[in-house]
């Protein structure tokens, strides 16, 4: 049981209702370990649907992007050291991106809900720990 004396002394406070919006880092596509352009050029405008305010211009994949991606992928696979790691290594690495979602979960929670405009306490309190707990679910 919580008592007065207790509620008083704690330091712990409820989360804002709302977030600050964070600053968006990179507009660009991650391909082969680089962020790149669009071959294209192309860039698309994205909105807060909430104020309808732009976020950011991002670059709009076409399918060679998807085609330049898919290869990158192949070969990482194929001679990085994902192939040829062990399952328990591989879960330590899933676990360490699990811890790192963790450690950014209202700087990842304000982003996504700045992008799709839910609430923050949806994005703090379902989307980002289910994504931890299916991350960690995979990582055995």
């Amino acid at each position: 049981m919580v008592t007065a004396t207790a509620k008083k002394s704690s330091s712990a406070k409820p989360a804002p209702a709302t977030a600050a919006a964070p600053a968006v880092r990179q507009t660009k596509l991650l391909i082969d370990g680089k962020w790149v352009d669009a071959r294209s050029g192309k860039t698309f405008a994205t909105y807060n649907p909430a104020t309808e305010a732009k976020i950011a211009d991002v670059a709009e994949a076409d399918a060679a992007d998807v085609d330049l991606a898919v290869k990158a992928a192949r070969k990482a696979f194929d001679s990085g050291p994902w192939a040829k790691m062990d399952a328990r290594d591989r879960g330590r690495l899933i676990h360490k991106l699990a811890d790192l979602v963790e450690l950014n979960l209202e700087e990842l929670a304000a982003l996504e809900t700045l992008d799709n405009g839910k609430p923050i306490r949806d994005s703090r309190a379902a989307d980002l720990p289910l994504a931890i707990d299916c991350l960690r679910y995979y990582a055995g």
